[in-house]
């Protein structure tokens, strides 16, 4: 697309944040299961412990109705920079939260949030508009229906953002199988947080131990 060319994910040069993933908040995601998608924001947040990336948490009025975060990323996470505003809806107006960004030294972020359209988007376009290059996780981050997932997701790329899902953020933060992170640290990584692909290592597995071929399996 113009205006938005592939630039890879530097991960010497990128920091995660964790975006309203409130626990009250959640209850409006409608374009994914709770099932699936409790499971994508812990492997989200989970990002950062695998390539040992900072990592800052921010809330909005968790006191209230949008609840505090899931007690799995904090104890991820314990030592995090957490801000928690009080009133801001775009976390870039919070000035904590921007020297907590800004003390990173870092020129790349991964993000994501509850909502797709608001706190995602908000910070997403704010971020690239102060020069960041910003990779927006769909896959974790989440909103009332699919027709507004599909208007923001557009909404951002036409900003320059880069609509990534996380096993895109994962495998452009590895590059490479040989790497450290790589298959020895991610496989596991992908057993817990990515089934599909942890299945498919896991069959692979077997077959190299234990599995023999059927008649009419090979052409």
């Amino acid at each position: 697309m113009p205006g938005n060319p592939f630039e890879r994910i530097n991960k010497d040069d990128v920091v995660l944040l964790v975006v309203d993933h409130q626990l009250g908040l959640f209850h409006l995601v409608r374009d994914y299961s709770p099932d699936e998608f409790r499971s994508s924001i812990i492997a989200h947040a989970s990002i950062g412990k695998a390539f040992n990336l900072p990592t800052i948490l921010t809330t909005s009025a968790e006191t209230g109705p949008n609840g505090p975060l899931p007690k799995e990323i904090l104890e991820m996470h314990p030592h995090a920079p957490f801000i928690k505003r009080n009133g801001e809806v775009n976390a870039w107006d919070n000035s904590d939260f921007r020297r907590a960004v800004e003390a990173t030294g870092k020129k790349q972020v991964i993000l994501a949030g509850i909502t797709t359209d608001v706190c995602t988007a908000f910070l997403a376009m704010s971020l690239a508009e102060a020069g960041y290059t910003v990779y927006a996780n769909a896959e974790a981050s989440g909103t009332s229906s699919q027709r507004v997932a599909d208007d923001s997701n557009q909404r951002m790329r036409q900003a320059g953002i880069h609509v990534y899902s996380t096993f895109a953020v994962i495998c452009d933060l590895m590059r490479d199988w040989r790497n450290t992170p790589g298959s020895l640290e991610l496989m596991p990584w992908f057993d817990r947080h990515y089934p599909a692909y942890a299945y498919v290592a896991r069959a692979h597995a077997s077959a190299v131990k234990d599995g023999a071929l059927l008649p009419g399996q090979v052409e």
